[in-house]
């Protein structure tokens, strides 16, 4: 039997098919190998790329929150209110201040920024603020009046009388340099909590859990936007839309989100909750001032109320966090009832979430809107008086200093004599156009400080918010027989020689120049009464013995009176200037008669008293003080007769409005009623009214009918204050014949008036014809009164 082989296996052959499948996984690792390896190198690419943007976003960032995060532009503001006793303030200015101001009458007086009325008293609780001089305290004061002045001044806490007090300077104007954003920073420390929890209960109610990003919020904005088939709710935190508004623009695309994002997560790894919270409520818009976009709810809160953000009550604090979803579409003077649904649906989110009791939801739903009158404007509301402030900044700071942010500019703007100006230029100009039935009237009115030299208003158009050429400052008419109190002035300088019964002659004069033209000086009415005292020819303005004065003076020293009382242009030796054929604004001509109403005293008129950076450091000190460039006597022999053409003279229909008070003044008119001006002062403001045509035609026009009423119209507003001029040691009660020679008291036909004492020796006997005494009279004669 054959045997049977058995077919022999190698080792190889055995392991044939194992190490087949071997190099089948073999192949399939090696497949998925470079893949694997090309996106690891990928990921470590992106990974760097996004590390090295994230260092780059995180630089970027921190330029930011840790510089300076917002360019706040300047602030302008207005005198602070000065009250002390013998302060010339009356009960009803003190509660048109403190309504410009913001105060709430309340009757009782329990908060910051309330005030409470009585017949002769008003009590306030001032709000804290930061002046010039540092920051003051809140404080709760009683203001006592009595004849037209504050009385006392008396602390609540105590009783006690305090010697001064300032209440906050009213926000004039805020000025943006190029930027078109406008915002008032605030602390987060000063922004109410109950705007703060409102806020995040509508808008991020995880803000203090994520870090940046809200899945949850991301997924419930998803699943909403679904079911409506259109996005109607974001997901977006606060710190998303901090990052947006900060770096961002609006542009709805992938990339602009993530960088979103990865800047949100940014912001929150490197800074507290409540720094985010600051910088979002300081940036967030707020809606539109014009063509200026309000950002921020501190200044929304001035914007849309006119109050403080921490005097805001629980209803308006939920409506600035109602319009924040869309300022728009929610703004409550173009849609007030979308408004005021959207604010109480906030008050209810708050109810619901406890923040709020069921009491504070009734009580704040049922107010409405409380805004204040959307017709008032605080942004250039003062064209005149702003256009004066600039070049005043720009001379004494140069033109970048506007530049800088966070800049405070405390003007002497007093807004309630600012109100009373242009009240009386607009109505006043109204009026006369009317009754003339001429439209081409235009006008202008400074107010200065009487003892201070600054500027308390300024109107430079008919029209006082019109922003156009500004005649205050840059009209140049001739300011006629408003330059003859300086002439005066010059005269009764020279007490030997002149007093204010010295005779002047009122005859016709003709003078020839030297170029041949002839010049025959006219008095208004034409006539002439041979001779008139000093003291008359001022008080009726008359011409011709103006000019007889001039010239007995010098022209050089009339022109040497002018250029101490602060004339700083070209003057010339003409006789012409006499009369006041001098080109001059009306600033020009304030500070004139500014030098004359202080007594003497010159000091540069200003618009601006303290200018403080960002830090509270100042970079101006106050205006130097005044110096004593007239004599004291001759000034205040002036300053007593512009008070007799006020009391029978050009002005006297101001003594018929007022007829208890003493007031200063003098009419000026030019060469066929071109130009009416009228420069008077009570014991606080000096003022000057100018009205005329801007093509300089003939209109017709007298100071003591066309300037005169505006300056009348000003003080119905302003409620002047009598005259107070106190003698110089110098001056005495004087006697004086026809002559204008001293003479006794006892003298016939002598005349009692002011009196240089070296012009009024105090004589013992008479003289001239009329030098019978009262004792060498017989009975008939002095029956008689001879």
């Amino acid at each position: 039997m054959a045997e049977r082989r058995s077919k022999p296996v190698s080792k190889a052959s055995g392991k044939k098919k194992p190490v087949a499948k071997s190099r089948r996984k073999g192949t399939q690792r090696s497949r998925w190998r470079a893949p694997m390896i090309l996106m690891g190198k990928i990921t470590l690419v992106v990974a760097a790329v996004v590390g090295v943007y994230g260092i780059y976003l995180d630089t970027q960032i921190a330029r930011k929150f840790e510089g300076q995060k917002f360019f706040l532009p300047a602030q302008v503001f207005a005198r602070p209110m000065s009250i002390y006793p013998g302060a010339p303030i009356t009960h009803g200015q003190m509660k048109q201040e403190l309504a410009l101001l913001g105060y709430r009458n309340t009757g009782r007086v329990q908060s910051e920024g309330e005030f409470g009325v009585a017949v002769d008293r008003i009590e306030i609780y001032r709000r804290a603020f930061q002046s010039p001089n540092g920051a003051e305290t809140p404080l709760k004061v009683t203001i006592h009046f009595q004849d037209n002045r504050v009385h006392r001044v008396v602390r609540s806490q105590d009783q006690r009388d305090l010697g001064f007090l300032q209440l906050e300077p009213l926000l004039l104007d805020r000025i943006l340099t190029g930027e078109r954003e406008d915002r008032l920073f605030v602390p987060r420390a000063e922004i109410p909590d109950t705007l703060v929890t409102a806020l995040l209960r509508t808008e991020d109610q995880e803000f203090y859990e994520h870090h940046g990003l809200s899945l949850t919020g991301i997924a419930r904005a998803a699943l909403v936007n679904a079911r409506a088939g259109r996005t109607v709710q974001g997901g977006s935190t606060l710190t998303q839309q901090l990052a947006k508004n900060f770096f961002l623009t609006h542009e709805r695309s992938y990339v602009r989100k993530a960088n979103e994002a990865l800047m949100a997560l940014i912001i929150d790894f490197r800074y507290p909750k409540d720094e985010i919270l600051e910088a979002y409520l300081n940036e967030v818009y707020m809606g539109q001032d014009g063509a200026i976009a309000v950002h921020g709810v501190g200044l929304a809160a001035w914007h849309y109320f006119g109050t403080p953000l921490d005097e805001l009550n629980l209803a308006q604090q939920a409506l600035l966090v109602a319009m924040i979803k869309g300022p728009s579409y929610y703004n409550p003077w173009r849609f007030p009832e979308r408004a005021l649904q959207r604010r109480d649906l906030v008050l209810k989110m708050m109810l619901e979430e406890g923040m709020i009791g069921r009491h504070d939801y009734e009580q704040n739903a049922s107010r409405g809107l409380q805004l204040r009158d959307p017709n008032w404007r605080q942004r250039h509301k003062l064209p005149g008086f702003r256009g004066l402030m600039q070049r005043e900044l720009a001379r004494r700071f140069g033109d970048q200093v506007l530049d800088q942010s966070g800049l405070r500019v405390y003007t002497t703007l007093d807004p309630l004599a600012q109100q009373a100006a242009e009240y009386a230029v607009r109505e006043g100009i109204s009026q006369l156009s009317r009754d003339r039935n001429d439209d081409q009237l235009q006008a202008a009115m400074v107010v200065v400080d009487r003892y201070h030299g600054g500027v308390l208003a300024l109107v430079a158009d008919r029209e006082p918010n019109f922003k156009g050429f500004n005649r205050a400052l840059d009209a140049r008419r001739p300011v006629g027989s408003l330059l003859k109190p300086h002439v005066y002035l010059t005269a009764l300088a020279a007490p030997e020689q002149f007093n204010l019964r010295t005779p002047l002659e009122d005859e016709p004069i003709s003078m020839k120049s030297s170029a041949g033209q002839v010049w025959e000086p006219q008095n208004v009415d034409k006539a002439f009464r041979g001779e008139v005292s000093l003291l008359d020819a001022l008080v009726h303005s008359y011409n011709i013995p103006t000019v007889n004065l001039g010239m007995s003076v010098g022209l050089d020293a009339v022109n040497t009176t002018l250029r101490k009382a602060g004339w700083s242009s070209r003057l010339t030796n003409t006789p012409a200037l006499l009369l006041g054929a001098l080109d001059a604004s009306p600033l020009q001509v304030a500070q004139l008669y500014h030098t004359l109403a202080d007594g003497g005293r010159y000091r540069p008129l200003h618009a601006i008293g303290h200018v403080l950076n960002s830090e509270g450091e100042r970079l101006v000190e106050p205006m130097p003080a005044s110096e004593a460039v007239l004599p004291e006597g001759a000034a205040w022999l002036t300053n007593y007769a512009l008070t007799q053409v006020v009391e029978r003279g050009t002005a006297k229909r101001l003594k018929q409005q007022y007829p208890g008070l003493t007031l200063a003044g003098k009419t000026g008119t030019t060469s066929e009623g071109r130009d009416a001006w009228y420069a008077g002062f009570d014991d606080r403001d000096v003022v000057v009214t100018w009205v005329g045509r801007d093509d300089n035609s003939a209109a017709g026009l007298y100071g003591s009918s066309a300037a005169l009423p505006l300056y009348q119209s000003y003080l119905a507003k302003r409620e002047p204050l009598s005259l107070v001029l106190p003698r110089p040691v110098e001056i005495t009660d004087g006697h004086f014949d026809a002559q204008g020679q001293p003479v006794a008291a006892r003298c016939r036909g002598a005349a009692a008036v002011p009196a240089d004492r070296v012009s009024w020796p105090d004589p013992r006997g008479c003289t001239g014809g009329d030098s019978k005494t009262a004792e060498d009279r017989n009975w008939f004669e002095r029956l008689l009164g001879f």
